[in-house]
């Protein structure tokens, strides 16, 4: 081979790159060019050329990466946004019973929704209602 005294890595990724298929060296670039402008119109685009370019499997591919790169939180956050949902909402006047219906909002809602309304459920008891409350919550953890 002419390039016998090339490193073997050099060698390598020479023939890599002849022989990446168009359609893939066309999404490096796209991807490039988002990183360069981080523009949420760029960052948009993309999907395009993802769609157009990539198989489905590829797709998943790299958005199931993208999402591990990301911490567990974020990579709900980010998930939640791309595919619309956006959990459980605000509780719903009871149709039953208090309970019932916190207890149906519950397994609805994302666990961010259940701290930020736990939380604040809490802040704004009475400090008795406090003090019941975590009586019973150490109540269950001990039982």
């Amino acid at each position: 081979m002419g390039g016998s005294n090339m490193p073997p890595l050099r060698r390598n990724r020479s023939v890599m790159a002849k022989t990446i298929p168009s359609r893939i060296k066309r999404v490096s670039r796209s991807l490039g060019y988002c990183l360069l402008l981080n523009d949420t119109d760029a960052w948009l685009g993309l999907a395009a050329v993802l769609r157009s370019r990539l198989s489905a499997s590829e797709r998943a591919a790299v958005a199931y990466v993208t999402l591990k790169a990301l911490s567990p939180e974020d990579g709900r956050v980010v998930a939640s946004a791309a595919l619309g949902w956006s959990g459980a909402g605000q509780p719903i006047a009871p149709l039953v019973s208090s309970m019932d219906e916190a207890a149906f909002w519950a397994d609805l809602a994302e666990p961010d929704e259940h701290e930020a309304y736990c939380f604040a459920s809490f802040a704004a008891m009475s400090p008795q209602r406090q003090a019941a409350f975590l009586d019973f919550v150490q109540g269950r953890q001990a039982a």
